[in-house]
């Protein structure tokens, strides 16, 4: 394989992008988030095009720009968005482009603990109440469990510094 590509995934709140940009600092390597990615193509904000156009264009555009950067020739880090891998043969377009695909896994607890900190700037739980979160959260993790655990490679993140996490990353790649 020519390039060498390293794919992040994981459920909203679970360290991708900061993990991310901390992988691609160490390594030289460009970082892209495919949120950031598409929003930028698009001109539009994610809850702007969930909120005018639906989530299945939205889920389209995904597919659209998942393929564009994986199909550049560059190599770099990606974060994907927390449903990427569960929509349109995504989870397959990440494993064919790579051996490195990384499921930051994290429990529900942890996750609730991360999210309700940030929850007014997450659209998707924006307008859940604090004590839904873990039924919210659980639910989700339970209906992507069958893609995110095709990653490569799971790496579990609580209780781990982003440092940890990267290098657990880095003993693993191909």
């Amino acid at each position: 394989m020519s390039t060498s590509k390293i794919i992040l995934i994981g459920y909203m709140g679970s360290g991708k992008t900061v993990v991310g940009k901390e992988l691609a600092r160490q390594r030289n390597l460009r970082f892209v988030d495919l949120d950031d990615y598409l929003e930028d193509q698009t001109g539009n904000s994610i809850p702007e095009i969930f909120q005018n156009k639906g989530e299945i264009f939205f889920r389209k555009e995904e597919h659209k720009y998942l393929k564009e950067v994986l199909n550049s020739n560059e190599n770099l880090v990606l974060s994907t968005g927390g449903g990427t891998p569960c929509y349109s043969g995504n989870m397959e377009l990440l494993l064919q482009a790579t051996p490195n695909v990384f499921y930051l896994q994290m429990s529900v607890g942890g996750l609730v603990q991360r999210l309700s900190l940030e929850k007014d700037n997450r659209p998707v739980i924006s307008h859940l109440e604090k004590e839904e979160l873990p039924d919210y959260i659980g639910k989700h993790i339970f209906e992507r469990q069958a893609f995110y655990t095709r990653a490569t490679h799971t790496i579990p993140c609580d209780g781990k510094s982003v440092e940890e996490i990267v290098n657990s990353i880095s003993d693993l790649l191909v």
